[in-house]
């Protein structure tokens, strides 16, 4: 009884996490470059003093979805998407490297080229700093050029180049910023092959009908184990009732 009673009760608790993954997800439907987050149940057995004959139950968020998203049109030159595969390199708060898929860019009062989410867009030699000018052009090959004040249309200065990369997706995983890192932590080499799409940004991969599917699915799995439980304290009564009987 006592193990029935445990295996029900880690359901419940880790069923309860299980859904926060998928409402995490639904929460970001609309936000440009989200990856998904994976979840999956296992058992595991408890060890301690005694020989580990119980067994309660893990969800744990093995991977993200790597998967790209679909590209959405915008027309804004500072708006940038990976076209393929690969990743432009951000800087993190610490002065470290984090890796994004689409980057909605501005120029801050510093000059200093930023993505959405405030980062600095990183270059060849650290974050990109942009002079005062009139336009700005991203190539697909995240070539940054400017027209500088009082030029003419067809005079364009290149300034620096966005670090593009595209490092092997098992070395990399979802930081609690909502950036990719790599898991040894160092930054990722440039790799001239990955291109990007001016004017268009990359939406969330996550998908509004599995993701509440699951989460109805989760719910039936709670109130399930909810009735385990339950029974498991009706029985617990009958017992009693029997013992004082004898």
């Amino acid at each position: 009884m006592d193990k029935y009673l445990y295996v029900a009760m880690t359901g419940a608790s880790q069923n309860a996490l299980a859904q926060k993954a998928h409402a995490n997800n639904l929460a970001n439907i609309s936000t440009n470059g989200f990856q998904r987050d994976l979840e999956q149940a296992r058992s595991m057995p408890v060890f301690g003093d005694s020989f580990p004959a119980r067994a309660f139950a893990l969800t744990e968020r093995p991977a993200t979805d790597f998967t790209p998203g679909a590209m959405i049109e915008t027309g804004r030159d500072l708006d940038v998407a990976v076209n393929g595969d690969g990743w432009l390199a951000v800087q993190t708060p610490d002065g470290g490297e984090a890796y994004v898929r689409s980057a909605s860019m501005n120029v801050d009062a510093l000059g200093v080229l930023r993505a959405g989410n405030g980062m600095p867009i990183m270059g060849n030699g650290g974050p990109i700093a942009v002079p005062p000018q009139q336009k700005i052009e991203v190539g697909a090959d995240g070539t940054i050029s400017i027209r500088a004040m009082g030029e003419g249309p067809r005079v364009m200065a290149e300034v620096d180049r966005i670090k593009l990369v595209q490092p092997d997706l098992k070395n990399m995983n979802k930081g609690l910023d909502g950036t990719i890192h790599t898991k040894d932590g160092q930054p990722a080499q440039a790799d001239a092959g990955v291109r990007l799409t001016s004017g268009f940004l990359q939406a969330s991969n996550v998908n509004a009908v599995e993701e509440m599917t699951a989460v109805l699915a989760l719910s039936k799995q709670f109130e399930l184990h909810i009735k385990m439980m339950n029974s498991a304290k009706e029985d617990d009564q009958a017992m009693t009732r029997v013992m004082q009987m004898s």
